[in-house]
């Protein structure tokens, strides 16, 4: 229970830090409204579930020792970033609300949630990380599969409760924004961060 509850602190403190999927998370959030945020939270959970199941299937274990595929993995994701950030900085104010017809919001939130699933589970540092952070907590004297579980279970709890969290207190402002200035502001804000995400995705350095 010790370590669980160790396990469990060090997993919060590391998620309330804003990284690039977090920083989508926001600014998705704000420009697209409450409507978002069931598909940005279920893309996480999502991406982050096939990172960490991709980690422990040997894909962070080689990301450790291949540049390579560290390389890849990062300037994928990195493409990925900018390509939302320009498209974010082209939107037009107010394209998404409750006003547009259903199949239109279909397929609004199919897009919201293939960004955030495709940002968070090609990040290469939460493959990696995965890797390096889980084994830390795990008692080699105990079932290693069960503890694997709870471990990752935990994570993807909290990292689910985080990203929704997020994406509320966001979405908050859309409701409050009415201004179409204002709100292409907010979208070239939002298209700034998403491209600033890419670029610290694009300068990451594979751990040794």
């Amino acid at each position: 229970m010790e370590l669980w509850i160790t396990f469990a602190l060090a997993s919060t403190l590391i998620l309330v830090i804003p990284g690039p999927t977090i920083i989508l998370v926001i600014t998705q959030s704000v420009s697209c409204g409450r409507r978002s945020v069931v598909p940005l939270v279920i893309g996480v959970l999502l991406g982050d579930f096939t990172a960490m199941t991709m980690s422990l299937l040997g894909l962070g274990a080689i990301m450790t020792t291949s540049a390579a595929v560290f390389t890849f993995f990062k300037w994928v994701g990195a493409l990925y970033l900018f390509y939302l950030g320009f498209k974010m900085l082209k939107s037009k104010p107010a394209e998404y609300d409750d006003e547009k017809t259903y199949g239109e919001n279909l397929e609004t939130s199919h897009s919201l949630f293939r960004s955030s699933f495709i940002v968070t589970a090609l990040n290469p540092k939460s493959i990696a990380f995965f890797v390096a952070f889980l084994p830390q907590f795990i008692s080699p004297d105990k079932p290693i599969v069960a503890q694997s579980f709870v471990l990752g279970s935990t994570f993807l709890i909290l990292a689910t409760i985080n990203a929704a969290i997020y994406a509320i207190f966001a979405s908050q402002l859309k409701e409050k924004i009415r201004r179409e200035s204002v709100q292409r502001w907010f979208n070239r804000c939002g298209g700034s961060a998403l491209i600033g995400a890419g670029v610290i995705t694009a300068s990451m350095k594979q751990s040794t």
